[in-house]
């Protein structure tokens, strides 16, 4: 009898997270920010000394969805900072990888999102209202990163993401920085999130 592939990873925190069934239990937010701190968004292949992560780009996505939607809930805005958290395993594949490889990535991501929300007193499943409020902060910032240090033209970042209105992405600009300074002030804010919810 053939034995069944290991499908667990250790965890800094010592976890043991089964990445095909995860739960709640296996999941540290120290974890989550390490891990989101070291992985590079568009393949690395940005512009500048330090690779773009996710932890970065999900603090922009929490700013501009707190912009877009003033009176969000803490619990929403804390949905909004964790809408890419399973990248911390999986890590992060550029939208047409995400299409070729199927539904397979999806539904493993979505086990994940539900086991993080879960561990951390948010609805398993993200209404679609809310869902789509976070999609369009998320194109923003994509916006934003193309057109900063993806070597997209404005152009064409326009046709693929559309272009943010100038009031909502005003005063914000891509940061660039070592992954443990990252690490930290993502961890911060999930902190203080965390606290007020």
């Amino acid at each position: 009898m053939a034995k069944a592939p290991r499908a667990w990873q250790r965890m800094l925190s010592g976890r043991r997270l089964d990445l095909l069934d995860p739960t709640p239990v296996d999941i540290e937010i120290a974890d989550i920010a390490h891990g989101l701190a070291f992985v590079a968004r568009w393949n690395g292949q940005t512009r500048g000394d330090y690779a773009y992560s996710v932890a970065e780009h999900s603090l922009l996505v929490e700013t501009l969805f707190s912009r877009l939607c003033p009176r969000a809930t803490v619990a929403d805005r804390l949905t909004a900072l964790l809408h890419d958290a399973p990248e911390y395993v999986i890590g992060d594949m550029i939208s047409p990888v995400k299409n070729a490889v199927g539904p397979g990535y999806e539904e493993l991501d979505k086990r994940l999102a539900a086991a993080i929300h879960i561990r951390f007193g948010l609805p398993a499943a993200v209404p679609a209202p809310l869902k789509k409020q976070i999609k369009k902060a998320d194109r923003i910032s994509a916006w934003m990163e193309a057109t900063q240090i993806a070597g997209f033209a404005e152009a064409e970042a326009d046709r693929f993401f559309g272009r943010p209105d100038s009031t909502l992405i005003a005063g914000l600009g891509i940061r660039l920085r070592p992954p443990v300074e990252t690490r930290a002030d993502f961890t911060a804010r999930f902190d203080a999130l965390l606290k007020a919810l």
